[in-house]
């Protein structure tokens, strides 16, 4: 794209249009993910495409957007919906390349490799893509490109809490509590917005079932269960990327075709690239944060699957994304999914 600078207002206000079409058009019942007033929520995508941190979140509630233009059956309204949101994708990925993002490659291994790998879905299988990853190894740009790509659906940790919030709206249970929920790695505003079209599906009913059912357990365990429920639902009628949430355990316990991906890079980079991010945090803060993340991750992942997290043998690829980058560690596994319908 040929451009010294993008007019940052225009581009959130073709954001927030494009909510506010979708939500229409789709009918959803489960509102929109920009729903403050006009001016408060412009100031603040605005904000996100200013910041280095702002580019992950941005993404997601892009992925969001997406999603739910996705359930819109009218084919003339889908695809001129499609073609805006694709605009928006490629004006957002463009401002956060040349001004925000922070990229984890490393440019001396990444002279070394090259792209050679091949499909591992048969043209009947779902396409489904369960990315697992360190914190600080670009994985969510990685996943959030990959799906906008492929013409799939995104999830990740956000999106399935606040369905999971939505789902429990009103009722007094352990869902209720503040501390149920996972802390924020990042310190994120929880999305205003979802996936789905409505929550009439049978889907919706049983996930408001399950809060109740897994009431006398521990309280991780309950979340553990009924994400998992919902990873195999969704699996049973769409295409989508997940980032994380066990996912790749869970479809393999139930044999699913899935391809499993796990995206790291070295912790000094990780600390190199978390420190342009937030350079309000010190080196001590973040070198802690990534220790604490990585442990959390390697105990929680070996209770809930008794796998090791992180293992090379437990994916079908595992990612240095310091060797390729963000954007070629996307194209590295494209060369991957070559041929998937």
């Amino acid at each position: 794209m040929e451009k010294e600078s993008i007019d940052l207002r225009e581009l959130a206000e073709r954001i927030y249009n494009l909510d506010e079409k979708v939500y229409q058009i789709s009918g959803s019942s489960l509102g929109r993910v920009y729903n403050g007033e006009r001016e408060r929520d412009l100031q603040y995508i605005i904000s996100l495409l200013e910041s280095k941190n702002g580019a992950d979140i941005l993404q997601d509630e892009l992925a969001l957007i997406g999603n739910m233009a996705k359930t819109i059956a009218e084919k003339t309204r889908l695809e001129n919906l499609e073609q805006e949101f694709d605009a928006i994708t490629e004006l957002t990925k463009w401002q956060a390349d040349h001004y925000t993002r922070v990229d984890i490659i490393d440019e001396e291994r990444a002279k070394l490799n090259t792209i050679s790998l091949t499909n591992r879905f048969s043209d009947q299988d779902k396409k489904i893509i369960c990315i697992g990853r360190t914190y600080g190894s670009g994985a969510h740009e990685i996943g959030f490109a990959l799906a906008n790509d492929q013409n799939l659906k995104y999830y990740d940790r956000k999106i399935f809490m606040e369905i999971l919030k939505r789902m429990s709206a009103g009722n007094k249970s352990i869902w209720d509590h503040e501390d149920y929920y996972e802390k924020e790695e990042e310190g994120n505003p929880a999305y205003s917005g979802m996936p789905f079209e409505n929550d009439n599906l049978p889907f919706f009913q049983q996930i408001k079932e399950d809060l109740s059912k897994y009431h006398g357990l521990p309280r991780r365990d309950a979340l553990y269960f009924t994400q998992s429920r919902m990873i195999l639902d969704l699996a049973k009628r769409e295409n989508f990327v997940i980032m994380g949430r066990y996912a790749d355990v869970v479809l393999t316990n139930e044999h699913i075709p899935h391809i499993s991906i796990f995206i790291t890079a070295p912790f000094e980079k990780r600390v190199e690239r978390l420190r342009s991010m937030y350079p309000e945090r010190s080196e001590k803060q973040i070198r802690k944060m990534l220790i604490q993340s990585d442990r959390r991750h390697r105990r929680d992942y070996y209770y809930f699957t008794g796998r090791e997290w992180g293992k090379a043998k437990n994916y079908d690829l595992t990612i240095n994304s310091a060797s390729y980058g963000i954007m070629g560690s996307e194209a590295l596994i494209l060369e991957m999914l070559k041929g998937v319908e």
